[in-house]
């Protein structure tokens, strides 16, 4: 083997693209040895799902082609930004009926937490707390959703598959409920950190179902 070979191999071994050099078990996530390179993946992914999902109705087509991306990075897989949008728009068509549906399940959950903030209504402070928490309700079926949606299958399995996911890994529910949390809580805090929390839900969504099989 010559130098430049040698260098080749080398570069494929760190990677995990290709063979290895040593005899041992190949990276589970050759795409993410770089935590550097994986947090700029993330921003961008985050960007991605921003511009995509500005519409709002368009999120959780934005969502699904966002994870699509970053579970091809990070079993590094070719993932370019024009495969994002080959996969927003196939996501679209469903994915805009579950937008309206979310965002109208989103509004109404809203107006009754301003209303219970008022003190209009009678047992306004439990009214406001079921608000919360069904909007961080559907903040984790929409990711749960995003996450198993697929071209070939479409959103209608996606969506049905809700409960199985959550019956199925509580604690990830749970884990992508402070993942959708810490998304509004820095949005809050700065309009434009939108784009990290977008990506680090995406990111959360690829990983964190991925933990069973590590045991």
């Amino acid at each position: 083997m010559d130098r430049r070979q040698l260098r080749a191999a080398r570069r494929a071994d760190a990677s995990g693209s290709g063979p290895t050099l040593e005899e041992r078990e190949p990276a589970r996530y050759p795409g993410a040895k770089g935590a550097f390179a994986l947090f700029g993946e993330v921003l961008l992914t985050g960007l991605l799902i921003t511009v995509g999902g500005l519409l709002v109705v368009t999120l959780p087509a934005a969502l699904a082609a966002g994870i699509r991306h970053l579970r091809r990075y990070v079993n590094a897989e070719q993932s370019h930004t024009r495969d994002f949008w080959a996969d927003w728009r196939k996501a679209l068509p469903g994915g805009v009926v579950v937008g309206l549906a979310a965002t109208v399940i989103a509004v109404v959950l809203a107006l009754d937490i301003v209303l219970a903030n008022t003190g209009a209504l009678p047992g306004g402070a439990l009214i406001g707390v079921i608000g919360w928490a069904g909007l961080v309700v559907g903040a984790v079926a929409l990711l749960a959703a995003a996450g198993a949606w697929t071209p070939e299958t479409g959103w209608r399995p996606a969506v049905r598959g809700i409960p199985a996911v959550i019956a199925g890994d509580p604690l990830g529910a749970v884990y992508f409920a402070v993942a959708a949390v810490l998304t509004g809580v820095v949005t809050w805090m700065l309009a434009p950190l939108i784009i990290a929390g977008l990506g680090c839900s995406a990111l959360a969504v690829v990983a964190i179902p991925a933990r069973r099989t590590r045991r």
